[in-house]
């Protein structure tokens, strides 16, 4: 009974990580109907920025995510403008091609910039624990999950009491309805792109103490987050952090009981599975097709 308890302590640690993760993604999906393939990208370079930041400076990396967030922040408007705004009034189909080359694009300079051997960040208490009874809480996930909780409490304050959140919420539902109250809606598709790239510059920080990288691991993330959003719904950010905890846990379980080498095929399982039997995911609804042409 110990060894399932801890075991489902330490996917509900990992789980509030990937929560963060995967609201970035999810954030801009409910805005815009697109889903951003270079968030795993971003994800990677973030923890690169993390990692150099560290060995520069030899600050908490835990604390640096009040650098790589509004760092992160400024590429995703910058990348909107540039890249995403052009490709989606074109095609919305061109803009999911577009962020699958922009992630190509990405793990190249990452690639370039630091090679592709495999890079950790490793504080003081990476490897400590703290001990409750015969559980214990591994003081990496612990500090780490609570950072990614405060992060999430202060998006959703942000996208439920703030204007920016209220025409967020707008333009989600419909970009005609808010047009006609005022709102200007590019501008709130670039600040919802940035935000979700932020989320991907401050989960990155955080995955950066928890994980080895390397710029390959793009791919893996990128898989994980879109299980994450299917397997919750997309578009729905409460989803995100239900999915996230259940992926956690199941690949805990499965790392536990059956094998570690299993826990890398649970999210591309979890896709296969809930699209299979409820495609809109636990909390999503059904995207109308009038809706993914606004």
């Amino acid at each position: 009974m110990t060894e399932l308890v801890q075991t489902l302590v330490f996917g509900v640690l990992v789980g509030g990580v990937y929560s963060l993760v995967a609201s970035g993604m999810n954030l801009v999906f409910g805005v815009m109907k697109v889903v951003n393939l270079a968030q795993g990208a971003m994800l990677i370079l973030s923890a690169y920025l993390t990692y150099s930041l560290w060995k520069a400076v030899d600050l908490d990396p835990l604390l640096l995510v009040l650098v790589t967030a509004p760092s992160m922040y400024v590429v995703g408007w910058a990348t909107y403008y540039l890249f995403i705004e052009r490709a989606r009034t074109t095609d919305p189909a061109m803009a999911l091609v577009t962020t699958f080359g922009l992630a190509l694009i990405t793990k190249g300079i990452m690639a370039l910039l630091w090679g592709n051997d495999q890079h950790a960040v490793t504080p003081a208490y990476a490897n400590r624990s703290f001990t409750l009874g015969s559980l214990h809480f591994p003081q990496a996930q612990l500090y780490a999950c609570l950072v990614a909780v405060a992060i999430l409490a202060g998006l959703y304050a942000l996208l439920r009491y703030t204007w920016l959140g209220q025409s967020v919420q707008a333009a989600a539902s419909s970009s005609d309805g808010a047009r006609l109250i005022g709102i200007e809606v590019r501008k709130v598709r670039a600040a919802a792109f940035a935000l979700g790239v932020a989320a991907a510059g401050a989960g990155g920080a955080l995955l950066s103490v928890l994980y080895p990288f390397t710029p390959s691991s793009t791919d893996h993330w990128i898989g994980l987050m879109l299980s994450i959003i299917v397997l919750g719904g997309m578009g729905s950010l409460p989803g995100s952090v239900l999915g996230a905890v259940l992926i956690a846990l199941a690949e805990s379980l499965t790392a536990a009981y059956i094998a570690p080498d299993w826990a890398t095929a649970v999210p591309y399982l979890v896709i296969i599975l809930v699209l299979l039997a409820r495609p809109q995911g636990l909390m999503g609804i059904r995207l109308r097709e009038d809706m993914s042409r606004a």
